[in-house]
């Protein structure tokens, strides 16, 4: 992922902006102006570390001057008491670039933890774990990007880059076979070049959207395992399989040996837990 692309230096400025205001008072009150000093990043639990080029991005927008030494990288799993990196140079660039350092690792880490122990628990099956639109506004790029790092894949990025067609546009299209019909239409007269899928909530909807040959995945959606092994040897891989709804880390591995090519589950991105991390004084860094 490129850190210095347009769009994470715009969200990094508009972040700092936010928290700093009309200036970081306590510290240009507490603490004179030329000041230098050092911390270290410490991670308070165990996971898969994700942000650290980000964290990079952010100090060096705040001060080109700030020294900062890796310890870890992207990906790495860690333990209670590692230490990710060090910073060095001018305290007040540091405490004004800390929170939004610590906010964005914390959650990009906790995506990545989160996703690395579904990928875990499905070992052994072809099932490849997917995330959803389900992200926080303005930051689904890098929340997207945290799921590879924990060994997912991204879905599509928005709603500009794959037809999607789901049971609201199902519903009010007045069936599947309409809403494809209408799709092929509107690819064709826009010279779009997308691919197709369904959501289907039960056998009946599966059998009539593997019936449409522009159709390239199917959606099984809140399936229970039983049915959804049905659904697979049914559509017997002529179309891409999905499945999506109600799954869990507790309850996902039946899920994945029913031989489903892809699982979506949305909350690897829209109810994770952040990975508890912090940024404490030393006195010096460690040669």
């Amino acid at each position: 992922m490129d850190f210095t692309a347009p769009e994470i230096i715009n969200f990094i400025k508009q972040s700092l902006e936010e928290d700093r205001g009309s200036g970081d008072h306590s510290s240009l009150a507490s603490i004179p102006e030329g000041k230098n000093g050092a911390a270290q990043m410490i991670f308070k639990e165990n996971g898969i570390v994700a942000g650290l080029n980000l964290a990079l991005q952010i100090f060096h927008t705040v001060d080109p001057n700030l020294i900062i030494t890796f310890l870890k990288k992207d990906g790495d799993e860690v333990n209670v008491g590692d230490i990710g990196l060090y910073v060095n140079g001018s305290i007040h660039s540091i405490l004004v670039s800390e929170r939004l350092v610590l906010n964005c690792i914390q959650r990009l880490s906790g995506i990545a933890t989160l996703t690395h122990h579904v990928v875990k628990s499905i070992e052994g099956t072809e099932a490849k774990i997917l995330d959803t639109r389900k992200t926080t506004p303005g930051l689904r790029q890098l929340e997207k990007w945290a799921v590879t790092i924990g060994g997912g894949f991204n879905h599509r990025m928005g709603l500009y880059d794959m037809i999607m067609l789901k049971d609201n546009h199902i519903d009010f299209a007045g069936g599947i076979n309409l809403a494809i019909e209408r799709t092929i239409c509107y690819l064709n007269q826009n010279n779009l070049n997308l691919k197709i899928e369904v959501e289907t909530r039960n056998i009946k909807e599966v059998k009539e959207a593997l019936a449409q040959k522009s159709v390239d995945r199917i959606m099984f959606d809140n399936f229970s395992p039983e049915l959804m092994k049905e659904a697979v040897l049914l559509v017997n891989r002529q179309k891409e399989t999905e499945a999506s709804g109600g799954i869990t880390l507790q309850n996902i591995r039946p899920y994945a040996e029913t031989g489903v090519d892809f699982i979506s589950i949305g909350a690897l991105t829209h109810s994770v837990n952040c990975l508890d991390i912090s940024l404490k004084v030393i006195k010096e860094i460690p040669s």
